[in-house]
C-alpha cells in the first residue's frame, strides 16, 4: 500500500501546473514560517515522508520499550560510577550530574533517530539532551497539508499529521508542577536559552510565539543575559521559572564561569531546568554501549533484551580490549580494522555529524587514519551498520523551481515526551548523514491508510 500511496503522490506531480503551485505555496510557507535553516530551505521536498498506520503503531511500541531499558542505564548509572565511566562522563559532568533537580524524570523530552524498512527497524542515535526540530515539524506539517498535491492525494488516502509544540508545553508545566510541589497560581514564565545567533534561533520564535499564544510569558535569551540574583533567574527584569534548555552541555562548560547564573540557580533549585543536567547520562553515545554489552545484560526484563537486541545495533567503547560480538571474542581494535564494510566510528558526545568515518564509504587508508584519531581522542564508539531506509523524493534545486526526483537516506526521528512517543519528523539527506546541520534537509512525517 506504502508503495502505491508513493506512486500516486509522484504520478500527481506529473500535472506541471499542480507541481508548480504546490512549490509556490511550499515556498511561501516556509518563508513565512520561517522554516529556514541557514539560509535554506528546511524543507526543499515537493512530498513528505510517510508512514502506514500499522508500521506507526509497530514504532510506538519499540521506542516505548527501549526507553524503559533506557530508564535504567540511568537508575543505575546514578548509583554506579563505573557506569558513569563506562557513559563517558566527565567529571565536571558528574558535577552537574549531581545536583537533584527536583523532578524525577532524567530527559522528560527526547528523540530517536531511527531507520525504518520493510525488513528491519533500527536505532542509531539517541538525542536525550535538548531535541531540536519539534516545532519545525509542526510547521511543516501545516504547510504540506495545504499544498494543492496534498489536497489531491487525500482524496484517495487519509493521513493524519502529528503535533508536537502543544507536548512540549506539557512537559515543562508538568515539570514545573513536580519542581514546584503543586500546581501554581499563575503560569510559570519560559525562558528559552541558548547561545545567540545559532541556525535554530527561528524554532525558538516559532516555540515563543505558541507559549505566549496559551497563556505562558516566554523569552529567548542567551546565558550571557541572565542574572541570578535574590534567590530568582532573571532576565532583563523579569523572573524565569522555566528554562527550556536548548543551551547544550557542551556548549555551556567553556562558557560556566564566565557566566554562572543559570548554573547557580540551578543548584540552588530556583529554577526548573528542562531537560536538566542529568539528561547528559543517556545522552551520550555510549548508552548503546550499555544496551549491548552482556555485562549490563541483567539491567533489563526479557523483553527489554529482545526488543535492544533486534533494533539497536552492537556498539562498543573504542578502545584496546577484548569484548565479544555475537558470542565470539574479539580484539575489538584489529577486528574494527578488517571490517570497515559493516562498521562506523563516531564521537561519544558530539552532533552535526562531526568527527563520524563511515567505514564501507572509507578506504583503507582513511579507515586505517580514523583508528588512530579515534583511539588519540579516546572518547570514541565503533558501531555496527544497519539496514537503512532510502527512498526518492521529489527534490527541489535551486530557486527557479525545478525538482528532481532523488534517492534519499530516510531518518525517521520518534519524539518522546515523559517517554510516550507523541510525535516524530524525518531527516532526508542524499549522503550516508542525514542530518540538517550537515546539510541534510526535513520533512514532516504522516501517518496513512487507504480510504475505505
Amino acid at each position: 500500500m506504502l508503495k502505491k500511496a508513493v506512486a500516486y503522490y509522484h504520478e500527481l506531480l506529473e500535472d506541471a501546473e499542480l507541481a508548480e503551485a504546490s512549490r509556490r505555496e511550499l515556498d511561501e510557507g516556509l518563508e513565512k514560517a520561517r522554516l529556514i535553516f541557514g539560509g535554506r530551505r528546511l524543507s526543499p521536498y515537493l512530498r513528505p515522508h510517510f508512514v502506514t498506520e500499522t508500521d506507526w503503531n509497530r514504532v510506538v511500541e519499540i521506542c516505548e520499550t527501549i526507553w524503559s531499558a533506557l530508564q535504567k542505564v540511568k537508575d543505575a548509572a546514578v548509583k554506579d560510577d563505573n557506569i558513569l565511566t563506562e557513559l563517558g562522563i566527565t567529571a565536571i559532568e558528574r558535577e552537574l550530574v549531581a545536583i537533584d533537580p527536583k523532578y524525577d524524570t532524567v530527559s522528560p523530552t527526547a528523540r530517536l533517530d531511527s531507520f525504518l524498512t520493510e525488513n528491519a527497524y533500527s536505532y542509531v542515535e539517541l538525542n536525550g539532551e535538548s531535541p531540536a526540530g519539534i516545532a519545525y515539524a509542526d510547521s511543516a506539517r501545516d504547510i504540506f497539508l495545504s499544498l494543492p498535491v496534498m489536497k489531491k492525494f487525500t482524496g484517495k488516502y487519509e493521513v493524519r499529521g502529528l503535533e508536537g509544540r502543544d507536548k512540549m508545553l506539557d512537559v515543562l508545566v508538568r515539570a514545573f508542577e513536580e519542581f514546584n510541589g503543586g500546581k501554581p497560581e499563575t503560569n510559570p514564565t519560559i525562558a528559552i536559552v541558548d547561545l545567540k545567533g545559532l541556525p535554530t534561533q527561528k524554532e525558538f520564535e516559532l516555540f515563543k510565539d505558541y507559549f505566549e499564544a496559551n497563556g505562558y510569558t516566554s523569552i529567548i535569551c542567551s546565558p550571557d543575559e541572565l542574572e541570578f540574583t535574590d534567590g530568582r533567574l532573571y532576565y532583563k527584569g523579569v523572573a524565569i521559572d522555566i528554562v527550556y534548555k536548548r543551551l547544550l552541555v557542551n556548549e555551556y562548560l567553556p562558557i560556566m564561569n564566565e557566566f554562572p547564573a543559570l548554573l547557580e540557580a540551578y543548584r540552588a533549585g530556583a529554577v526548573c531546568l528542562v531537560n536538566n543536567f542529568r539528561s547528559k547520562i543517556i545522552h551520550k553515545k555510549a548508552v548503546f554501549a550499555i544496551l549491548t554489552n552482556e555485562n549490563y545484560a541483567h539491567l533489563f526484563s526479557s523483553e527489554e533484551l529482545e526488543l535492544i537486541h533486534k533494533h539497536v545495533p552492537w556498539t562498543r567503547k573504542f578502545r584496546e580490549e577484548t569484548t565479544e560480538n555475537k558470542g565470539e571474542k574479539i580484539d575489538l581494535v584489529e577486528w574494527t580494522r578488517e571490517n570497515k564494510h559493516k562498521l562506523v566510528l563516531k564521537p561519544n558526545d558530539d552532533y552535526g555529524g562531526h568527527g563520524i568515518y563511515i567505514g564501507w564509504i572509507s578506504d583503507e587508508k582513511l579507515w586505517s587514519e580514523a583508528i588512530e584519531t579515534a583511539l588519540k581522542d579516546g572518547d570514541y564508539l565503533v558501531q555496527e551498520r544497519v539496514e537503512t531506509s532510502k527512498e526518492e523524493f521529489p527534490m527541489l534545486l535551486g530557486e527557479e523551481g525545478k525538482f528532481e526526483f532523488i534517492e534519499q537516506l530516510v531518518d525517521l526521528d520518534p519524539l518522546l515526551y515523559f517517554g510516550k512517543v507523541g510525535s516524530a519528523f524525518t531527516r532526508l539527506s542524499t549522503t550516508e548523514l542525514a542530518n540538517v546541520s550537515s546539510g541534510g534537509g526535513m520533512v514532516p512525517t504522516f501517518i496513512i491508510r487507504e480510504k475505505e
